[in-house]
Formats: C-alpha cells, structure tokens, sequence
C-alpha cells in the first residue's frame, strides 16, 4: 500500500512541474519569446494545454473573474500541494 502512496506522492509532483510548465510556456507565447508557429513549440504548447486544461476548467468555473489573470494554476497548485500534505501526514504513517 506505501508503494501506491508514493507512486500518488510522486504523480502529484509531477504534476505541479507540469502546471508550472504551462504557466512559463503560456507567458513566453504571450511575450513572443517562442512562436506558435513552430511544430515543436505548438506541440508542446497543446501537450501541456491537454494535460492541464481539465484541472483548470473546473477551477476556472468556480473562480471569479478577475480580468487577464489567470489564478487557476496557482489554485491547482495549492491543491496538489494540500493533497500532498494530507497523504504524508495523515494517510502514509498509518499504513503498514
């Protein structure tokens, strides 16, 4: 049971890269550092919008709207980060 805690712990690591990812290629597109126009670049771009979008949707939906700043990942984040917490402190010690 711990080695499906950590593979959980690790996949939810990863996943905050991942949203932190999306967030710096989403402000190098804005900025136009990289261009879209690239193969590689839009398909990494739909890579992370695919892996991410689904989490962001709902959060989106729930946030108020405050212009041109986007809190979704940060709240994502904050998620991932409580399950996280949860998991290592209350879940993990009591599992043999």
């Amino acid at each position: 049971m711990r080695a499906i805690l950590d593979i959980i712990l690790i996949l939810l690591q990863l996943y905050i890269y991942i949203v932190l990812a999306s967030v710096v290629f989403s402000y190098l597109v804005a900025f136009n550092v990289v261009s879209r126009r690239n193969p590689t670049v839009a398909a990494i771009g739909d890579a992370l919008y695919r892996l991410t979008e689904p989490v962001f949707a709902p959060i989106r939906r729930r946030l108020p709207d405050f212009g041109s700043i986007d809190f979704a990942p940060f709240v994502a984040i904050l998620i991932a980060i409580f399950i996280e917490r949860i998991i290592a402190y209350y879940i993990y010690p009591y599992v043999p």
